[in-house]
């Protein structure tokens, strides 16, 4: 393998597909959110995604949204640039019997300012050290993505984590923490 990682085996947590491995390719061109990650967040979020419309921005693995899904999600949207992603995507969601029509996405900045449908929780997990918090700011402030959304949850290195002004108004911190250097924040619309 030369100093490639090796294939990842991810399983989900929790749900009518606990257990459920995921793949994931070796090398570092995907960094999936550790387990002990979405299950705090998962615990955080609680009966909220029963039955919720949940995008993942930054799929990669699918691991975030396939995790909602296995705990009752009812629509999910996933949007993957890289193409051996995306096939890998294909593999997880097919593991998960979700539709592949849940892929519905290439590049994220595209996919926000053409998207017209709303979410009711939005996980933006994109890659570290790309200044995506700055990139996302004006496409999240005028996409209709969060328009419904009740949660929003983002993931990023700790020095590139998210700050307030990079949000539209109306959000307030829900939680957060850290696992090595993944630095994560769920947020909740101020009612």
């Amino acid at each position: 393998m030369g100093g490639q990682r090796p294939v990842l085996s991810l399983r989900i947590i929790a749900g009518k597909h606990r257990g459920r491995v995921l793949r994931s390719p070796p090398g570092p061109s995907l960094r999936p959110t550790p387990g002990v990650v979405r299950e705090r967040l998962f615990n955080w979020l609680g009966s909220a995604v029963q039955g919720a419309r949940v995008l993942d921005l930054f799929a990669g693995t699918g691991a975030l949204a396939l995790e909602a899904w296995s705990r009752g999600a009812a629509q999910l949207c996933l949007v993957e640039k890289l193409p051996r992603h995306r096939d890998l995507l294909r593999a997880n969601l097919a593991a998960c019997a979700c539709p592949e029509s849940a892929l519905c996405g290439h590049d994220a900045l595209s996919f926000l300012v053409q998207c017209r449908q709303s979410f009711d929780i939005v996980l933006l997990d994109p890659p570290f050290h790309q200044d995506w918090p700055r990139r996302l700011q004006k496409s999240l402030g005028v996409s209709t993505v969060l328009a419904e959304a009740s949660w929003l949850y983002l993931e990023s290195a700790a020095d590139e984590v998210w700050s307030e002004d990079s949000l539209p108004e109306g959000w307030s911190l829900h939680r957060c923490g850290h696992c090595g250097d993944s630095h994560f924040h769920l947020y909740r619309r101020q009612t």
